[in-house]
């Protein structure tokens, strides 16, 4: 059945996943130390929770749902954010209800789009997907959120891999560099299944499959050609360029953590990776995806660069308050961490302003 859910009924999801990043952030910066007035003090705790199953399941569901353009499948981003709410809520049981529930349609959706066009970078996704759900029975059955957190970062991860596989297709790469691809999603899943039974080796192999893929995005992807274009093909560039240089150096912490300082290592290691690649991606990806799910344009303007050199430098200043063990470091760099996020999402309005109102000049000239 063909969906005639429109951008109007889709915007309150994807302001309930915004208001799962916010407070999610907040969230973190309240783990750090700062003092932030909070709906509820035990969101501090919910930090991971809300922000990838709250706000990344959410607006990934979302964007899913509308490539699949059937109604079932908005079944997901509904009840990601109401389980983000439930989270606001106080009322976690719910929440890890709601987010199983989101997760599994998710599933569904991913394979529905797997059987229209069989290929690996639809498949890719769809063990995403499944990666999620297996964080959130995970967490459900009491593992608690470290265990957790391996599956839901191979949500994200996976879930780019294959829209970046997808996207490659203009440059395909050679027949080896496709198996060598399958052969590292494999990897990555073989680990995190491996960090249940052996977490210290199973960590390390996740942490060397994730480099692996960082080396390969790098090496594969069409960004190191289109970087020398100008506008926002150049912006889109520069942001994957970075985020793949992010999951290399935070793949590269987590392996070396024995190293380090155990709790130091650990958080840098997951937030290069969750800051510093994800949100570099979702930085370049948003000028795509935005307008697909809202139908609303957003004109590039070079003012798009200031939110993510402000995420550069600050996740760069965290990570070395991490390893360094300086906690004022850490604090600055996460609360300027919060201040990239901020600007994207003004930034982001700001162009959907800008957009509608070269429309009504345009169609003023014309009438």
């Amino acid at each position: 059945m063909k969906s005639e859910i429109g951008p109007a009924l889709r915007l309150p999801l994807l302001a309930a996943g915004f208001v799962a990043l916010a407070l999610g952030v907040g969230a973190g910066l309240a783990r750090m130390g700062w003092s932030l007035a909070l709906p509820d003090a035990r969101l501090a705790a919910w930090h991971g929770e809300l922000m990838i199953a709250g706000f990344f399941g959410t607006v990934i569901s979302l964007e899913r749902a509308v490539a699949l353009s059937a109604r079932w499948a908005y079944a997901a981003p509904l009840a990601a954010a109401l389980g983000a709410l439930a989270l606001i809520a106080a009322l976690p049981l719910a929440a890890m209800l709601l987010f199983v529930a989101a997760s599994l349609v998710l599933v569904a959706a991913s394979l529905a789009i797997f059987r229209r066009q069989r290929a690996l970078f639809t498949l890719v996704p769809a063990l995403g997907a499944a990666c999620w759900t297996a964080g959130n029975l995970l967490w459900f059955g009491g593992s608690g959120t470290s265990t957790a957190a391996p599956w839901w970062i191979g949500f994200l991860v996976l879930t780019i891999a294959g829209e970046r596989l997808e996207l490659s297709r203009v440059l395909p790469p050679s027949p080896f560099a496709r198996t060598a691809f399958a052969v590292i999603v494999a990897a990555i899943l073989a680990a995190l299944v491996l960090v249940l039974a052996f977490p210290r080796a199973g960590s390390a192999a996740w942490a060397a499959a994730l480099l692996a893929l960082a080396l390969w995005l790098a090496r594969q992807d069409i960004a190191r050609r289109t970087v020398r274009e100008r506008g926002l093909t150049r912006f889109i560039a520069v942001c994957l360029l970075s985020g793949y240089a992010w999951l290399g150096a935070g793949a590269a912490i987590l392996l070396a953590d024995g190293f380090l300082s155990p709790i130091g290592a650990r958080d840098a290691g997951l937030h290069a990776i969750l800051l510093g690649f994800v949100f570099s991606m979702v930085l370049g990806h948003a000028p795509i995806i935005f307008p697909a799910v809202t139908r609303a344009a957003m004109p590039y303007h070079w003012s798009a660069y200031i939110p993510l050199a402000l995420l550069q430098v600050s996740l760069a200043i965290r990570i070395t308050g991490d390893l360094a063990e300086v906690a004022d470091w850490r604090r600055l760099g996460g609360m300027a961490n919060a201040a990239a996020l901020l600007l994207f999402v003004l930034g982001t309005v700001a162009s959907v302003v800008r957009g509608k109102l070269a429309a009504r000049g345009q169609a003023g000239k014309a009438g």
